[in-house]
Parts: C-alpha cells; sequence; structure tokens
C-alpha cells in the first residue's frame, strides 16, 4: 500500500491523528481516539467508528473481490480448456484439410499427365510397343516441368542439385544430336516421325531453365553445402565431371551401330549411359539433407523421372538385342539393360518413401533421417 493511505495513517501511532479524521466527518466525535484506532486495526484500515461505514464496507468488498476473483479464475481456467480442446480441434481439421488440398493436387496433376499419354498412345502413335520409348520421354519431360514449377513459384533452388541438372542437359543435348540426324533409335511408331523429337526438345529446354533458375535468380537458395558429390580436386560445382567423363569414354569403347555413324551412335550410347548415373548426385544430395525431409514437388520431379525409366527399361528388355556391335556384338545390350537395372535398384527406397508420402499427403522423409513427418 502505499504510505497515504488509510492503513498507513494509523499505523504511525498517532491517536490524534484518529480522533480528529473522525471529528472531521462529524460522527461519534467525542469517542476516545483509541477506540477508533483499535476498530481501524482490527478492520484493516478503517478511520475510526465514525468512518464504520466506509470501514465494515471496505473487509466486505475486500471479501467478495476475493471471491469474484476465484470465480473468474476458475473460468478462466474452465475456458482455457475449453479454447485449448477447441484449438487442437481447429488444429487437426486444419491439418485434415492441408492434407486433402496436398493429396488433391498430387491426384490431379499425376492424373493429367496419365490422361495425356493415353490420348498421345491412341492418336499419335498408332499402339505400338515402341511407345515405351515415347512415354519415357513424356515422364522425363513432365518430370521437369514439375521441377520449375516448384522452383519458379516458390522462388527457391533448395533441394535442387545443379549437377543432376548438368548432367541432364548433356543427356538430352547428346540424344538429340543422333536422333536429329538420324532414325536408328528412334520409336518405330508415328510418335517418332516429329513427337519425339519435340518432347525431347522440350525436356532439354526445361531442363536448362530450371538450371538457369538455380544459378541464376534463385542462387541463394540453392543449398551448395549439401550438393558436394564428387567434389575432390575440382572446382566448386563441378563434381559432375566424376560421372561424364567416364561414362563418355564407355560410350566410346561400346556402343552399338545402328546408325552406322560414329559420332551419331556414341552420342546416342553417352546419353543412355549417362542418364542411368544422372540422378546419382540428387540423391546424394537428397542423404546430405540435415532434416532428411523432401520437398513433396522435387520427390514428384524425381519420381517422374524414374517413371520414365522403368519404361523404358520395359522397352529394352524385349529389345536389347538390337544394340549390337559393327561386329555382332551384343555387349551394348546389355550394358544398357544393366546401366538402368542398377539406376532402378538405386531408386527402389526411394521409390518406396515416395509412395508413403503421396498416400499421406506429407513430405518424403528418407529412412536414414527417421520417420517423423510433418504435413505438407
Amino acid at each position: 500500500m502505499s504510505s497515504e493511505g488509510v492503513y498507513s495513517r494509523y499505523g504511525a501511532g498517532s491517536g490524534s491523528a484518529g480522533y480528529s479524521s473522525a471529528s472531521t466527518r462529524g460522527s461519534y466525535s467525542g469517542a476516545p481516539p483509541g477506540y477508533g484506532q483499535n476498530y481501524g486495526s482490527g478492520y484493516g484500515g478503517a478511520r475510526g467508528y465514525g468512518g464504520g461505514g466506509a470501514s465494515y464496507s471496505a473487509p466486505a468488498s475486500d471479501g467478495y473481490g476475493q471471491q469474484h476473483e476465484y470465480n473468474h479464475s476458475s473460468g478462466a481456467h474452465e475456458n482455457f480448456g475449453a479454447s485449448s480442446a477447441q484449438a487442437d480441434s481447429s488444429e487437426k481439421g486444419g491439418k485434415r484439410s492441408m492434407t486433402l488440398q496436398a493429396l488433391n493436387k498430387n491426384v490431379i496433376m499425376w492424373a493429367v499427365f496419365f490422361t495425356a499419354s493415353l490420348f498421345v498412345y491412341f492418336m499419335m502413335s498408332g499402339g505400338d510397343f515402341s511407345f515405351l520409348m515415347t512415354y519415357g520421354a513424356m515422364s522425363r519431360m513432365f518430370g521437369f516441368g514439375i521441377l520449375n514449377v516448384k522452383t519458379f513459384l516458390s522462388k527457391r533452388a533448395t533441394g535442387v542439385s545443379i549437377k543432376t541438372l548438368q548432367l541432364y542437359c548433356l543427356v538430352f543435348f547428346f540424344r538429340l544430336t543422333s536422333i536429329i540426324r538420324h532414325e536408328g533409335y528412334l520409336p518405330y511408331d508415328k510418335s517418332g516421325d516429329w513427337l519425339y523429337h519435340v518432347i525431347e526438345i522440350m525436356a532439354l529446354l526445361f531442363t536448362g531453365c530450371a538450371l538457369w533458375g538455380c544459378m541464376s535468380p534463385f542462387k541463394s537458395t540453392y543449398q551448395g553445402a549439401m550438393d558436394k558429390f564428387g567434389e575432390m580436386n575440382v572446382p566448386p560445382g563441378m563434381g559432375a565431371v566424376y560421372l561424364a567423363i567416364p561414362v563418355l569414354i564407355l560410350a566410346i569403347i561400346v556402343h552399338p551401330n545402328l546408325n552406322s555413324d560414329f559420332l551419331s551412335d556414341v552420342a546416342w550410347t553417352y546419353a543412355m549411359y549417362l542418364e542411368s548415373v544422372a540422378l546419382v548426385p540428387q540423391l546424394f544430395m537428397f542423404q546430405k539433407q540435415t532434416s532428411g525431409v523432401v520437398e513433396l514437388l522435387t520427390a514428384h520431379f524425381v519420381a517422374a523421372l524414374g517413371f520414365g525409366r522403368v519404361m523404358e527399361f520395359m522397352f529394352w528388355i524385349y529389345s536389347y538385342h538390337e544394340l549390337a556391335t559393327s561386329a555382332g556384338s551384343k555387349l551394348p545390350g546389355y550394358l544398357a539393360l544393366f546401366s538402368q537395372f542398377m539406376q532402378l535398384v538405386l531408386m527402389l527406397d526411394f521409390f518406396w518413401y515416395y509412395y508413403l508420402a503421396v498416400k499421406n499427403a506429407t513430405p518424403l522423409v528418407l529412412p536414414s533421417h527417421g520417420t517423423a513427418v510433418g504435413i505438407v
């Protein structure tokens, strides 16, 4: 209490002050000062009996105030409990809503792709088995389209390996230098007339656009510290040479002869072999992420590339014998099958956790980082 409060003035022991206070109020002016003081002390600071109305009402008021505070406190606890339950319910409802939205986006995105695939199959391919090559190319283009949507809409290059993009630029470039000049490695159906070329050109443009986005406008968000594959005795960002150069040497040594042109055959074979290892830096980067969480759109991008590889693998299982050297050796066909098979083996765990992520509409969490997931 302040020094000027009622209790402080009487606590000083001044009887006259108490008497004077009583007399100024005109109540029991002849009462002994001590009586007023004792009464004031007993009731917590009343100003003599003359101030009895005020004195008596003070504790009553205090008592009621305390009871009121208690009731308010109880009500606050009840309200807090109700609010917490309401907040939990709202949070769960919000998560369910976000889950449904993410799931709907995933379903719609892939539904559009599969619908377009059916349209191309029935209207532009003639139904030949070699359409699987075109289908695989469509899936790759679809994957890089997703990557561009992710990069340019979010304005972030997080979780994307520039080395993988560099390798895929080489893949599409060398494949185009072969199929534009010669027809030996084109699908047999109508899609090999022009559609396959357009798809590969679009894939190259999408890949180059994504690479530019990661290296220029959104470079500040690129996680270079995690994209460290092959960075030994080479300048930063050049680790892809440890894949590009050995694969080129292998393509020069072992390649089929369908075009009967050394450069064209080597270019196509190089693209085939290099694509089998182009995703390795991206998978390596996934493992280096401290949280282990892969953004869902990035996961869709990688899954689309893997799905395209599955389609091509199915085609070459039945057609590998056509990849023969000029001497008749089928070694290039065996190498093509082996390289594609090894890529799919490396991606098996990714495919499984991708399936779980899409099913639950949660981010993809790699097994080395546990199983904790959060809502997209």
